[in-house]
């Protein structure tokens, strides 16, 4: 049984289509949501479900494309569905992380393969998506004084160097260092440059120090 935690839009101006598409996932045991155009899909409120999406390229008023564009900061990987083979927006569809490109009639085996894929990637998504918050949300905890330390400690600055730059005792910076270690519960050294990586903290370009 598929978890319901999971949900496919599927996005297709054809009625038909749309209709059997949906009956074609329901029996596979797929939840569905289906639209009739983009705007439709736009204009819904969203669930807060993990989601994989069906989209026909060629709509009008909105084409396919032009949804995917928009909901590319959603972490809703695509698959598009098309009457008819066209390389150049098959192109433009792979290279904004389409998971893949089938053409009508579909085939049951190989959308479904397809479905699988769209979802093995949603929970990829997520799961960096949490990550990404949980890690931004440590650094929002750290006080001014300490995000600006960061960036320091983490590119490999001595601590009396760091002090330096700050303007602070290098004691201070000792003590800030173990308040950002704990508040940002990295376990070494290299977890906390990891996670300033990760937050792609920068010091000024116009900070220089020479040792």
């Amino acid at each position: 049984m598929e978890s319901e935690s999971e949900l496919i839009y599927v996005i297709d101006d054809d009625r038909r289509v749309r209709e059997a598409l949906a009956a074609l996932l329901r029996a596979n045991g797929r939840d569905v949501h289906a639209f009739n155009s983009g705007k439709e899909f736009l204009d819904t409120p969203r669930q807060g479900v993990v989601a994989c999406m069906i989209l026909d390229l060629r709509m009008p008023d909105m084409s396919g494309l032009e949804v995917q564009k928009l909901v590319s900061r959603d972490s809703i990987p695509v698959i598009f569905i098309t009457g008819r083979g066209d390389v150049p927006s098959t192109v433009l569809a792979m290279k904004g992380g389409a998971v893949d490109f089938l053409t009508k009639p579909l085939d049951e085996d190989a959308l479904m393969r397809a479905v699988d894929a769209a979802f093995a990637r949603a929970q990829v998504l997520r799961k960096e998506a949490e990550d990404a918050a949980m890690l931004d949300a440590l650094y929002q905890s750290l006080t001014p004084r300490e995000q600006e330390l960061l960036p320091l400690i983490s590119s490999g600055l001595l601590n009396k160097q760091a002090a330096a730059v700050l303007g602070i005792t290098e004691y201070t910076v000792q003590v800030h260092r173990g308040h950002i270690m704990r508040k940002m519960r990295a376990d070494s050294f290299a977890t906390l440059v990891r996670q300033a990586s990760k937050l792609q903290l920068e010091t000024s370009s116009t900070t220089r120090f020479d040792a």
